[in-house]
């Protein structure tokens, strides 16, 4: 275990979530932990050599701590490679419209995992975050002896007692509401519970679960939000779509704009574009493939990204994955720096406004 505390590592308890596909590039993170939060690159479909990269990049924009997101490999039962046939079938008019091939199932589902490992433990970073699993304890033993504060992301109290038994330093409780991929440890369609819990419920059973320190993650914009997870046991709160229409963000402008648009009203977790569940602004994609698309994952990620590149290029976000949680219409386009401090007033505010509530006595 670390002997670094959470809240130690910025002066705001608010954390950048890490967004892979490119929202969470250095620019933004660098700015993010210049106004005292804690920014993270995604290192998820990175090569090796590009998240060394990033990683100089954002070192040369902030000397405070950031951390680096990685994707466990996907050890379970492999998908189902008719399946996988089937839906490239389905496929065949995107790519026709798209003009553009689909993509080839890759073989590998470790996303280089045990390079990215490497990189960060002989070049070691103040933060690393693991989702869609949870290491062996030689992982975070290594880990613990360059420095690196570890953390997990759950999405339920067997998780977080998983990644405490392992020697977690903290866990990332990430609820339903969360945008992006679900991290959840084993993907099972046939898991009753599978559509996940909320924040509020699943922070209170962590909580009373582990005594780990914990990142509540799923649907935060607003400082106000982020007391609510403060005072539910949390330590902090992460944050991902309301960083997303800053300036400094990776992502593209159409998907920064979708976050307002009227015509994206809500969001619903679909495996159309990568094959696990994954939140996102429902679009025509979604509604047409979502519902016969299969579970595997990355095979699906692989099959669906010239169409997702392809639909970006032609401005069409109807073909994109619009990644966003379930608050995306209280996005604002702030810079992230200005951004972060909004949130920390914002924060002060309702911390305030808790603390003058004065209980009723017993009559």
């Amino acid at each position: 275990m670390s002997t670094t505390a959470l809240n130690d590592l910025s002066r705001f308890p608010i954390v950048q979530a890490p967004m892979a596909g490119g929202a969470s590039c250095p620019e933004l993170v660098g700015a993010v932990c210049e106004a005292g939060a804690l920014g993270f690159l995604a290192a998820g479909y990175k090569t090796a050599g590009g998240l060394y990269q990033e990683v100089k990049r954002v070192r040369g924009l902030t000397a405070r701590p950031f951390g680096v997101n990685l994707f466990m490999p996907q050890d379970g039962r492999p998908a189902d490679p008719a399946a996988v046939e089937v839906y490239r079938h389905q496929l065949a008019g995107e790519a026709t419209w798209y003009d553009t091939p689909l993509g080839e199932t890759d073989d590998s589902r470790d996303d280089a995992y045990d390079a990215k490992l490497a990189i960060l433990l002989e070049d070691p970073v103040p933060v690393v975050s693991f989702t869609f699993g949870c290491p062996a304890q030689e992982t975070f033993h290594a880990f613990d002896r360059v420095g690196t504060y570890t953390i997990v992301t759950v999405t339920s109290a067997d998780e977080a007692l998983a990644a405490q038994r392992a020697g977690a330093d903290a866990v990332c409780v990430q609820g339903v509401e969360a945008g992006g991929h679900q991290g959840t440890h084993r993907d099972d369609p046939s898991d009753e519970d599978a559509p996940g819990t909320g924040l509020l419920t699943l922070v209170t059973q962590v909580r009373e679960a582990v005594a780990l320190p914990i990142v509540a993650a799923g649907g935060i914009m607003r400082g106000a939000q982020i007391a609510a997870v403060l005072a539910a046991g949390a330590d902090a709160a992460q944050l991902g779509t309301a960083f997303l229409p800053c300036p400094e963000s990776g992502a593209h402008p159409l998907h920064k704009q979708a976050l307002t648009d009227p015509l994206f009203t809500r969001t619903a977790l679909t495996r159309a574009f990568s094959g696990r569940p994954a939140r996102g602004l429902v679009n025509r994609f979604m509604r047409e493939h979502g519902p016969y698309a299969p579970a595997a994952y990355p095979e699906i990620h692989h099959l669906t990204a010239p169409l997702r590149k392809a639909a970006a290029a032609a401005g069409d976000a109807q073909g994109m994955a619009l990644w966003a949680g379930q608050g995306h219409r209280l996005a604002r386009e702030l810079p992230a720096g200005q951004l972060v401090e909004v949130l920390a007033a914002e924060l002060d505010t309702a911390l305030s406004d808790l603390s003058g509530l004065v209980p009723r006595s017993a009559s």
